[in-house]
């Protein structure tokens, strides 16, 4: 695992800090963006990352900050969640995810999605869905009403 100097202590890069560095290059690559296309699109976007360190990101050399994180998804056009987990070709192939362990990568990506808690416990697992669907998210994405109601509403000028 790569470490980085900060003062006088190393940051060490873990396993979701390699997964974001490895999607960082991929989506730059599949983008067809040099480094400092990227920096430029950030900038534009308002956070300014050099070109050298997107390639120290790219690396994991340099630690990723959550709004830098918020901003390549945003540029990249991807939710967070594609920059955190690693890509794998099945629901059923192991993933680490740190302080998460070894889990499928299908539960993995459902709990960055937002969808379930990462684990459920057996004979708690209603108790921890309850528990996730109120602490997790805001209670507006579980109300259960007219699809028609979630529409925006036409304002009127008057």
């Amino acid at each position: 695992m790569a470490e980085q100097r900060r003062g006088r202590r190393a940051i060490t890069v873990g396993s979701t800090g390699q997964a974001v560095a490895a999607n960082i290059a991929r989506l730059r690559d599949r983008r067809g963006l040099t480094t400092r296309q990227l920096s430029l699109e950030l900038a534009s976007a308002g956070r300014a990352i050099p070109a050298s360190g997107i390639t120290r990101m790219e690396k994991a050399e340099r630690v990723v900050t959550a709004d830098e994180l918020v901003a390549l998804a945003v540029v990249f056009g991807v939710s967070p969640s594609a920059l955190l987990l690693p890509l794998s070709d099945q629901p059923m192939d192991p993933i680490h995810v740190t302080g998460g362990g070894v889990v499928p990568a299908g539960e993995a990506w459902a709990w960055a999605d937002g969808e379930r808690p990462l684990r459920l416990s057996e004979g708690s697992a209603r108790r921890e869905m309850a528990e996730h669907e109120l602490f997790g998210r805001p209670q507006w994405l579980y109300k259960r009403s007219d699809p028609a109601s979630s529409q925006p509403k036409e304002q009127g000028h008057g």
